[in-house]
């Protein structure tokens, strides 16, 4: 299984951080790999929320596997392309003198054959860029947030 790891150290204390990062719906509003984004479910914290994400013409749902504030939120990404059996994106948020440690990681399985196994590669080097990407929108969001 390919992985992706990206992290950063935010200007910012973890509530705040887990305050931006929490607020599912707005990703939308603070990364431009996101066209647009809204809640799917009735519920709008913990596992189980769903929110719809539109990037270009791709739509993807991803539904909340992990909810611990302030520490871990991990969510599964459903209507990426159907070589990749399951992707999961999990964030960590640790306290760092005054500010925040924050961590992404991509957990990418591919379908089970050897092609699809070379194309799940693939996508994980192009999934590390998008989450330094979404590190430098989520620090932006929380620093500001922060001040």
């Amino acid at each position: 299984m390919p992985e992706t790891r990206s992290e950063r150290r935010v200007a910012a204390p973890p509530a705040v951080v887990w305050k931006v990062l929490a607020d599912f719906a707005r990703i939308a509003e603070w990364t431009p790999e996101v066209d647009h984004s809204s809640y799917m479910t009735g519920q709008n914290e913990g596992v189980g929320t769903s929110r719809r994400v539109q990037v270009g013409s791709m739509v993807i749902v991803e539904t909340i596997t992990e909810w611990d504030p302030e520490h871990r939120l991990a969510y599964e990404l459903i209507g990426l392309p159907p070589v990749l059996s399951q992707v999961v994106n999990a964030w960590e948020i640790e306290a760092d003198g005054d500010g925040s440690r924050v961590v992404i990681i991509g957990d990418i399985t591919p379908g089970p054959r050897p092609p699809m196994r070379l194309a799940a590669k693939a996508v994980a080097r192009r999934f590390g860029s998008t989450n330094e990407k979404l590190l430098a929108g989520l620090a932006a969001a929380a620093e500001e947030a922060a001040r």
